[in-house]
């Protein structure tokens, strides 16, 4: 072996190992072939040198590249040559070595843009014969018989295809994995709970950035086969995935949120327990925690927004119960530091390991915590695909019916935002309906977002959503036993701050629009309550609520009249405004001297609520309504309005992936396993 002497040491010499000889050889542009036509077969039993190799490509030049091109390509066609032979030491160092040159081919065409990754990787003769052949053998090791860790070599090697660059659409790569579809592979790895906790994470996030790929300018084949998959393992599959992903984030928020109100050290010892098994029965375990990384739930929200939004299948997976493990944590006592006292019950119930759960629990949970940030962009982004997720899920039929049915309850610790004007009492939640749950969600994002930086964009979505749930209770007649007060205190607050705040706001938002939507939800309880609303008692409390609070309602009128009448730009929407206003106003023109009257006449000044509901109660006959048709009318979920969006996730996501997934660290991790279970067969 080769020496050479260390810079500044004439006596010590430093030891350079074969194969970082043969790479700056062949990086020096040395044909290394031509004495030895077995080269490739010896060259591919040497343990690649990662870094070196890297080093070596980040040392040329643009120029020096392009010249190297020929070379690159030869070393690409090589690696791929190797994937088929059944030496299992040439084919893990073959993946290992084609991964960090490719990684590191991305990270030249980051730093230089006129760099053409495909035409330095793999030449523009034959290119798509030596694609196919690459992914040809990606899906026989995917399908095959072969250690796992074989199988992640795979997937890793994808998924740095699939995030070499933040917008998958410049990708020329990619283009290769629409031609040669390993949609069928890498589902089945979501079959059985084996493979899933193997693989599970990285195949969900590959499959999400996929679908992502030049949505408008093509027939994408992951488009159209995730949206009729309809296998029922690979659907459970791939939501206990993104359960799992979503429900590591929940654990740490509620872990973290708890542990600072007085918890300490015991919730945080509860939680790192409790997080490990929250969803991980015997016959459902997802993923290994330590496979996800900080961040990676983004990824996966995306991937539940794709299958919710592509795959009406899917809607089955979302009520796919998990029960905890049946292995309990130790007893409380016994985690204890010394001189600390276990926290109250009902703050344990947010980590109750006992309750069971599923994919729709899990996804208003993290909703709830994602709400509560609106202060950064990357926020916004992420809280406006929660709502457009939950839009696609209450459209939704069968996804209706589950979080209605009365007999389908659950215990949902929903995250709330520390306020000035309320203390967070921690609280047992009640069991009840799902759709019970999103409207409590609903109720605390309007209620904490009235803000000089209104996100408005965010309470349109949020009132949409809200308009097609209460849509599918008025056509499918189902009665929802809550109480409804603080939904109508939410919306009239939001009504409040319009109008008291209509100048600044009208410069970034179209607050008559916004307020039309509230005032026609208000529209559907009074013209359709009597068909959803639990009682009799919920109608009479509506329009006690409407009668108590209308000088929100006088004061919204009177704005939209005095912007119908001018000539600015909303004078439309303002007239349309006090138009929809007609219901309100006659509920509250007729009770208010029917109201006064019966003060007057029994000499009261300060009414109770019984008594006022009394005297409604006796005046509905004389109530003359206009009936309007259409309120609970919507227009359907279209991906169009949002797909910049989409698009921007999309490259948060494939970043995210760079920066927090050590691709090179994990691929040689898996090439280590593969190797050692070679040697043991062997």
């Amino acid at each position: 072996m080769a020496t050479r002497k260390r810079s500044g040491s004439g006596s010590k010499r430093h030891l350079k190992e074969k194969v970082v000889q043969i790479y700056e050889s062949f990086f020096r542009g040395e044909d290394l072939t031509t004495d030895n036509p077995t080269f490739w077969d010896e060259f591919f039993l040497l343990k690649p040198k990662i870094p070196q190799l890297e080093a070596e490509i980040h040392k040329l030049s643009v120029e020096q590249l392009l010249n190297m091109k020929e070379s690159i390509n030869l070393l690409v066609t090589q690696c791929i040559e190797m994937l088929g032979q059944e030496h299992h030491i040439r084919l893990v160092y073959a993946l290992q070595t084609l991964s960090a040159l490719i990684i590191t081919m991305y990270q030249r065409v980051i730093q230089d843009s006129n760099l053409n990754v495909k035409v330095v990787l793999i030449g523009t003769e034959n290119a798509d014969t030596k694609m196919q052949k690459l992914f040809e053998h990606c899906s026989t090791i995917l399908s095959g018989d072969v250690p796992d860790s074989l199988k992640s070599m795979v997937i890793k090697l994808l998924l740095v295809i699939a995030t070499g660059m933040d917008n998958i659409d410049d990708n020329p790569l990619v283009e290769y994995l629409m031609l040669n579809s390993l949609f069928e592979p890498l589902i089945q790895l979501l079959c059985t709970s084996t493979e899933r906790q193997q693989h599970g994470y990285d195949v969900v996030m590959l499959l999400m950035f996929l679908v992502n790929y030049k949505k408008e300018e093509s027939a994408n084949p992951y488009i159209v086969k995730l949206s009729i998959l309809d296998d029922e393992l690979a659907l459970n599959g791939y939501g206990q995935v993104i359960t799992a992903a979503l429900n590591d984030f929940v654990m740490s928020t509620f872990g973290g949120m708890q542990g600072g109100s007085g918890g300490g050290g015991w919730l945080s010892s509860l939680t790192s327990m409790v997080g490990g098994i929250f969803l991980t029965s015997d016959d459902t375990q997802p993923v290994v925690r330590g496979q996800r990384n900080s961040g990676g739930e983004e990824g996966m929200l995306l991937a539940l927004y794709e299958a919710a939004h592509l795959n009406r299948n899917f809607m089955t997976t979302l009520a796919h119960s998990s029960a905890a493990a049946s292995s309990a944590p130790p007893s409380p006592p016994a985690t204890l530091p010394p001189h600390q006292n276990p926290p109250n019950l009902s703050q344990i119930q947010a980590l109750d390991n006992e309750q069971p759960t599923n994919l729709l629990v899990t996804f208003f949970q993290y909703c709830s915590i994602v709400m509560a940030d609106t202060r950064s962009e990357a926020s916004i982004n992420k809280c406006s695909l929660c709502f457009i997720t939950l839009t696609c899920i209450v459209e939704e039929q069968f996804a209706n019916s589950i979080m209605h049915d009365q007999n389908l309850t659950f215990k949902v610790q929903l995250y709330r935002l520390p306020m000035r004007h309320r203390k967070i009492v921690p609280e047992e939640p009640p069991s009840q309906p799902l759709a019970s749950t999103l409207i409590d969600l609903l109720v605390e994002f309007t209620m904490c977002h009235l803000l000089k930086k209104f996100p408005g964009d965010l309470y349109s979505l949020c009132l949409g959503v809200l308009v097609r749930l209460l849509s599918y209770q008025k056509r499918a007649r189902v009665r929802l036993a809550r109480d409804w007060r603080p939904l109508w205190a939410a919306l009239i607050a939001l009504l409040k701050f319009l109008v008291a705040n209509d100048t600044a706001l009208l410069r970034r938002h179209n607050i008559f629009q916004m307020a039309q939507q509230v005032v026609n939800i208000f529209n559907i309880f009074i013209t359709f309550g009597d068909t959803f609303l639990p009682t009799p008692a919920s109608y009479d409390q509506l329009y006690y609520e409407l009668i108590r609070m209308h000088q929100v309602f006088d004061n919204l009128f009177y704005m939209a009249l005095r912007y119908s009448t001018g000539d600015g730009e909303f004078k439309a929407e303002a007239l349309r405004l006090a138009n929809c206003l007609v219901n309100v106003r006659a509920i509250i023109q007729h009770f208010t001297p029917k109201i006064d009257s019966w003060l007057a006449l029994q000499n009261l000044s300060t009414p109770t609520e019984d008594q006022i509901l009394e005297v409604v109660r006796k005046n509905y006959d004389s109530l003359i309504l206009k009936l309007q048709e259409g309120l609970e009318g919507y227009e359907r979920y279209s991906e169009r309005r949002h797909r910049e969006l989409v698009a921007r996730e999309a490259r948060a996501a494939a970043a995210a992936a760079r920066a927090h997934g050590p691709r090179l660290h994990a691929a040689a991790s898996a090439a280590a396993c593969a190797l050692s279970h070679y040697s043991a067969i062997a």
